[in-house]
């Protein structure tokens, strides 16, 4: 028992560097539907979260759910297709997304972070304006692409010790609902608030190279080569294209990683390996 509170003190003691070096730093996290798993997960996911807002880190979470609009869109015999990792959304289907994401997920991850001790505030891309949106493609329907991000609200929710919880779902300038990618909306959201990291949870390890490796460490030119080559392919492209224009609009760094892995935050952020694959300029690290 003596050695455990010794390895736990030293691993404190050598996540000083991290902790200072992230105090008061924007942190957006895309919280993948299959990263969410079971009520275990989901609290040891928000025990985490809580914890970097203890540390002095501003946590904004952005969320997915696409297993949960899958289970209830056949639950209501509604077919729906993927075109590009993205979901073509019709007026009933997206009538489903906003009831799934912004209410029961949306919900689910803010009791479970207020349990763990934080305080959580639910909101969707329609309050407060913040994701503003128009037709991504006249062939996916109902999907948005965002173009007017207005993250004030979320900089006063941080400033006063709440940690924003948003779901992915944009309003139109003539009142319409669009289904926003996850990873969009993170990524817009990110580069909005001028994030000094994104991390993109998800259900694999992070951008793999075609002998199966884990590749750690790309920049931009990298990722672009991979999705030509086709490396990148089917739901990781909106990723990579996600960390692309996040970067493109001032995001010091993007990191995509296996969300359904303990403490995956944490390890990204507070230990010297980091987890998954970080993509950068050369300039930041």
């Amino acid at each position: 028992m003596k050695r455990d509170w010794i390895a736990t003190a030293r691993t404190l003691s050598e996540a000083l560097p991290y902790l200072q070096r992230y105090e008061g730093a924007i942190v957006v996290v895309k919280f993948g539907g299959h990263a969410m798993g079971n009520d275990r997960a989901m609290n040891g996911f928000a025990r985490d979260i809580v914890l970097m807002k203890q540390v002095g880190i501003n946590p904004v979470i952005v969320h997915g759910g696409g297993p949960m609009i899958n289970d209830m869109l056949k639950r209501l015999g509604i077919v729906s297709e993927f075109v590009n990792g993205k979901r073509v959304s019709d007026e009933k289907t997206v009538e489903v997304v906003e009831m799934v994401l912004s209410g029961r997920i949306n919900k689910r991850i803010v009791q479970a972070i207020n349990r763990q001790g934080g305080k959580a505030v639910g909101l969707s891309g329609k309050d407060a304006d913040l994701l503003v949106c128009e037709r991504a493609s006249p062939d996916m329907g109902f999907v948005g692409h965002p173009t007017d991000v207005n993250p004030r609200v979320l900089r006063e929710l941080a400033a006063s010790g709440y940690i924003p919880v948003v779901a992915p779902v944009g309003c139109g300038k003539n009142g319409e609902t669009f289904n926003v990618n996850g990873d969009t909306a993170a990524g817009a959201i990110a580069a909005a608030l001028q994030a000094d990291r994104l991390l993109l949870l998800t259900d694999v390890a992070g951008i793999m190279s075609s002998a199966g490796d884990i590749l750690t460490r790309l920049t931009p030119d990298d990722v672009r080569g991979l999705i030509a080559d086709g490396t990148i392919s089917g739901g990781m492209i909106p990723k990579a294209e996600t960390a692309l224009s996040a970067m493109k609009g001032g995001v010091r760094a993007v990191v995509i990683l296996d969300g359904r892995a303990a403490n995956a935050v944490l390890l990204e952020l507070f230990t010297e390996h980091g987890a998954g694959s970080l993509i950068h300029t050369t300039s930041a690290k």
